[in-house]
Order: structure tokens, then C-alpha cells, then sequence
């Protein structure tokens, strides 16, 4: 009986052994090459791209042979010529894996992994396309009634709730697939932080230390240490005269104070100061105070644009432009946003636009 124990243990050893040396085939033809050419297989660093193999192409195809490094490894195929540079994303495991590069469109196929990403490319786009043809119609087509174009950006945020949630059921169906885990890095960031963390919690261990999703880990902590009901995070930095303050300076004299997170060359927060202007006027009053906090580089601009758009209340700024230190602590990846505040330190809103600030106002500043 032991023998027969020991002869299966070491069945299933020489199996798993085979396994682990399952050989790879990458097959393909980039449009526009020539017998000659070099095709690389490359791994994408820090510092650029790094050539694994190389094949030349002949009969206008390629071909590259060999066994994974690891397990659905991502790599990069990619073909230059003069003005024509291409190139595909990968994952590089057991099978026969199909490339067509084209300037437009590369489509990838052929393995589990290969398969799952360009389905999630092909209905990325798809949704993508739709949008964009409804956002077109709804702002060039002159023939348009106001209405008409109401209605159709009405449809078009009915589009985009939809899209997302099919994109978030993809990434959900594939995640604790090696594709699934690089587009929930890839595309995390974009959702929300109550649909990406369950995600997050699904990612089996030899996935998680991928540094995509590594960084979007540290950002949805970040995200869910700031969020609402949870007390804020103080900092300090300087204000356009060179004098240090704390956001706890002015949070502590207010009923609520409103962190705007802007800078002077960020259009979409031009297009928003306006509201803040209004709300500051109306609510200063009251007990309500604005701290915008730039992420501007350059001390002269960051001056002239607070002149120009009317702001009178107090900025900060370490003139580190994106990597500014008060951003990281709220995992602020794009502007405007903002932070309201209550004097008690608690945090009651996050990302606030338009109507609905004076709307939250008006709410707790009755």
C-alpha cells in the first residue's frame, strides 16, 4: 500500500514537471513587413522596453518559440520600420498564440489569457464608440433642439452606467485570471472605490504583487481612509507667500471648510471655479471657508490664475504639480476635486461639482 502512495506521489511530480515545461508558439504578421524585418518579444521596465527574443519575418509572417519564464507572463511583440511602429500586449503561456499587428488595430488570440483580454478590448471599445457617437451628435448636430440635445446626454449617462457596469462584471467574471488581474491594474483607478475593493479581495495570492495592482491597492486604502464619515488628514504646506500653514488652521475656525484641489493650467477646474466663487460668496458668512490646494508647478502662474478666477480664499501648494503631497495623502488622481470638511474633522463629502456644492450647503447651513 505505501508503494503504491509513493508511485502516485511521484506520477503526479513527473506530471507537474511536464507541465511546467509546456512550450509557447507566437505566430504572426505585421502589416506592412517585409521578408528581412525583425519582429522582438519585449518586457516593458521602468526604463523603456528590453528585448527578450527576436525572429525575422519571412513569407510576411513571424514566429517565436519557447518555454514561460512564468505563469501568463505580459509581454510586448513589437515591429518597427521607418514611420511604422507597432505593437501588441501579450501574455506569454503554454499554447499557440495568434498576432496580427496593424498601424490601427492589433488583435491578439489563441490562450486562455490572450482570449480573455481582447474580449475585454473588443467590448471596451465598443462601449467607447457608442459614447462617443452619442456625445458627438448631442454637441455638433446643429439640427438639434435643446431638448433634443438634453435628451440625448441623458441617454448618454444612461450609456455609461451601463458600460461601467458590464466592464465591472468582465473584470469580476476574469480576476483571478492572470488577464483579468493586469486590466483591473489597468483600468481600476477609473471606478469607484466600493466596486474595486471587493475586486481587489478576489485576486489570488500569486497575483496580488503585479505593481499595477500593487498601486491601485495603496490607492483605494488611501481612498477609504478619506472617505466619508472617516476623520481627515492633516497637512501642511505653503502659501503663495512662502508662509507655512496647516489645513487644521482653518478647519478648526470653521463650521465646514471645502479642500479644492485645482491648479491654473487644469481647464475642466477654470470651468468649475465660477461655483466656488458663488458658494464662497453666499456661505462665507455662514461659517464656511475654501482651502484650494494647487498642483501647480510654477509660483507666477499659480498667482496669476488664482487672480483671474476670482479667489480670494487661502491657498496652499508645495509646487510639486502632480506629485504634490497633499494629493497622495487623499488619492486625488484627477482635478478639480475636493474634500468637505466639518469643524469636528469629520469628512462629509468628497468630489463635490457644480450645483451640488451650494445643494450640501444649503443642506447643513440652514
Amino acid at each position: 500500500m505505501k508503494k503504491m502512495v509513493w508511485f502516485a506521489a511521484a506520477g503526479v511530480m513527473a506530471l507537474a514537471a511536464c507541465q511546467e515545461k509546456a512550450g509557447y508558439t507566437i505566430k504572426g504578421t505585421a502589416e506592412g513587413a517585409s521578408d528581412g524585418d525583425m519582429v522582438y518579444l519585449q518586457n516593458r521596465t521602468e526604463n523603456g522596453f528590453e528585448a527578450l527574443d527576436s525572429t525575422v519575418v519571412k513569407g510576411g509572417a513571424f514566429e517565436f518559440k519557447g518555454v514561460p519564464d512564468s505563469v501568463a507572463a505580459l509581454r510586448y511583440v513589437t515591429y518597427s520600420n521607418g514611420d511604422s511602429h507597432m505593437a501588441a500586449m501579450i501574455f506569454v503561456e503554454p499554447g499557440t498564440v495568434t498576432v496580427n499587428m496593424s498601424a490601427q488595430e492589433s488583435r491578439v488570440s489563441g490562450t486562455a489569457n490572450n482570449d480573455v483580454m481582447q474580449g475585454f478590448m473588443d467590448e471596451y471599445k465598443r462601449i467607447n464608440d457608442e459614447m462617443e457617437s452619442i456625445y458627438k451628435k448631442a454637441t455638433t448636430d446643429s439640427t438639434l433642439t435643446a431638448a433634443q440635445q438634453d435628451s440625448l446626454m441623458k441617454v448618454l449617462d444612461g450609456k455609461e452606467a451601463e458600460g461601467t457596469g458590464r466592464i465591472l462584471q468582465m473584470l469580476s467574471e476574469n480576476v483571478d485570471k492572470a488577464a483579468g488581474a493586469e486590466l483591473l491594474g489597468m483600468f481600476g483607478m477609473g471606478f469607484e472605490v466600493a466596486d474595486v475593493q471587493p475586486l481587489l479581495e478576489k485576486v489570488p495570492a500569486p497575483l496580488a504583487s503585479n505593481p499595477s495592482l500593487v498601486r491601485l491597492k495603496e490607492y483605494v486604502d488611501v481612498r477609504v481612509k478619506t472617505s466619508e464619515g472617516q476623520k481627515y488628514t492633516d497637512f501642511a504646506l505653503d502659501t503663495p507667500e512662502g508662509k507655512q500653514v496647516k489645513l487644521s488652521d482653518y478647519v478648526a475656525k470653521n463650521k465646514y471648510t471645502l479642500v479644492d484641489f485645482w491648479a491654473s493650467w487644469c481647464g475642466p477646474c477654470r470651468r468649475e471655479m465660477p461655483n466656488v466663487v458663488a458658494a464662497y460668496a453666499k456661505y462665507k458668512a455662514k461659517g464656511f471657508e475654501v482651502v484650494g490646494v494647487s498642483l501647480d508647478s510654477n509660483l507666477e502662474s499659480w498667482k496669476k490664475g488664482t487672480a483671474d478666477l476670482k479667489i480670494t480664499w487661502p491657498q496652499m501648494s508645495d509646487l510639486k504639480g502632480w506629485k504634490n503631497e497633499a494629493a497622495g495623502l487623499y488619492g486625488v488622481r484627477s482635478i478639480p476635486a475636493t474634500v468637505l470638511i466639518a469643524q469636528d474633522g469629520t469628512i462629509v463629502a468628497r468630489d463635490l461639482r457644480g450645483e451640488d456644492i451650494e445643494a450640501k450647503l444649503a443642506e447643513l447651513l440652514k
